[in-house]
């Protein structure tokens, strides 16, 4: 069974793009471990998790039953309670990474991290499986090698869309601010300028419901060696199966 690494900001992190992909892989015996930059326990974003703020669209944009049942799982679980520090971290002591989202400001931390984006590199370098979703493309594709390029570079990839980053933002924009967008730059935009050409972002099928535990087919993902990537919450459940397939390999 491989040992599985999922790091993690100290908050606002999206529930279900961690906890549905950590309860699949413990669920097929992987070990999981987590990392937070001081090796203290993170949070999930609060609004993700309670819907507090969002008005009637709490149903649509929140995590759902399946996804918070997933997380509170995981904050109950030995590895979760006792991550490890960003400083700390080394490839060698892990077969595979799991890279996981989130849009709110607590998730700059993760995604500016220079000790994950060299973890990243490595990763890559020594071509263990890596899997990212929505923002967790946005950490790997800031991760550059030696020559400068990413470790997208020559890869084809998804991550949180153009439609679905503007959606959530006009939805909310008007009592939220600016709470969908983590940077000026629209999300798909920056890892489309870090591939050898832009036919390399695919986009997929309109997202317009949520995979679940029991039908996988809403979900999209994209796989690339042992790259696999997906957009956002709704992919989750099939990027987690995915991905354990892929450790099964």
């Amino acid at each position: 069974m491989a040992h599985v690494l999922i790091p993690l900001p100290h908050a606002d992190f999206d529930p279900t793009e961690s906890a549905v992909p950590w309860q699949a892989l413990v669920t097929a015996g992987h070990r999981v471990s987590f990392a937070t930059p001081d090796g203290a326990p993170g949070a999930a974003d609060p609004i993700m998790c309670t819907g507090k703020g969002l008005g009637p669209l709490a149903p649509l944009l929140m995590a759902d039953a399946n996804g918070r049942s997933a997380y509170a799982a995981m904050l109950q679980s030995p590895a979760f309670q006792t991550p490890l520090r960003y400083a700390d971290l080394q490839s060698s002591g892990f077969d595979a990474l799991l890279l996981p989202g989130g849009h709110a400001p607590g998730m700059r931390v993760y995604l500016e991290s220079s000790a994950l984006q060299d973890l990243v590199v490595e990763f890559f370098a020594e071509r263990k499986p890596v899997a990212a979703i929505c923002h967790g493309v946005l950490l790997a594709a800031r991760s550059r090698g030696a020559d400068g390029r990413s470790v997208l570079y020559g890869r084809k990839t998804t991550a949180l869309t153009k439609t679905l980053e503007f959606s959530g933002w006009a939805l909310t924009c008007l009592w939220m601010g600016r709470y969908y967008r983590t940077y000026p730059q629209i999300l798909q935009d920056e890892v489309r300028g870090v591939l050898a050409s832009p036919s390399d972002f695919i986009a997929g099928p309109a997202a317009t419901t949520r995979d679940g535990p029991d039908h996988l087919a809403p979900g999209f993902c994209v796989q690339d060696g042992n790259y696999l990537s997906a957009r956002w919450p709704g992919d989750a459940h099939r990027f987690a199966a995915e991905f354990v397939r892929m450790l099964a390999v």
